[in-house]
């Protein structure tokens, strides 16, 4: 019988502003890497939910969404333990607030930075994953899908008891 493939599901945040974007800088198996905000969707919760709760967390900075930008699967080799894994990522774009001052960024979070689509573009061979300069690209492209695009069941917070038939 095969493995059951279980993908790991992200969420992102694509944030602009004045021509420039908001990116954290993490430390990773493979090294210091430059990525959006971003992380694993945990259980109970929307990728709308998780999306703010995952760009707070890395920038210290209140996320509001204010479109989908869509979904993005990328398949990545580990080197260090050979482990196959594909990410399937939702990602967002929206606005940030002012830092919070005195919140800590998550631990790996080195620090953020914002830099021009230009400056990004230059520094692939540094990025997590070759989804975070395509998110990019589409939001500067003009990309935007309702919030709703998504759909999120209430039994995310509350699971559904099936009865027998």
């Amino acid at each position: 019988m095969s493995q059951r493939f279980k993908p790991s599901v992200t969420v992102a945040a694509v944030i602009e502003q004045d021509g420039r974007y908001l990116f954290v800088e993490e430390d990773t198996p493979e090294g210091l890497r430059l990525n959006n905000p971003a992380g694993h969707l945990e259980q109970g919760e929307s990728p709308l939910d998780a999306v703010v709760r995952e760009a707070l967390e890395e920038t210290a900075r209140p996320f509001t969404p204010t479109a989908f930008l869509g979904v993005y699967l990328a398949r990545f080799l580990r080197p260090a333990t050979q482990d196959d894994v594909t990410y399937v990522r939702l990602a967002y774009s929206g606005t940030v607030g002012e830092a919070i001052a005195g919140r800590a960024l998550d631990d790996g979070i080195r620090r953020t930075l914002w830099l021009s689509l230009d400056e990004l573009t230059a520094c692939q061979a540094r990025h997590r994953s070759p989804l975070v300069l395509q998110c990019v690209r589409d939001h500067a492209a003009g990309r935007h899908l309702p919030l709703d695009a998504v759909f999120s069941h209430g039994s995310l917070s509350q699971p559904l008891t099936l009865m027998p038939s």
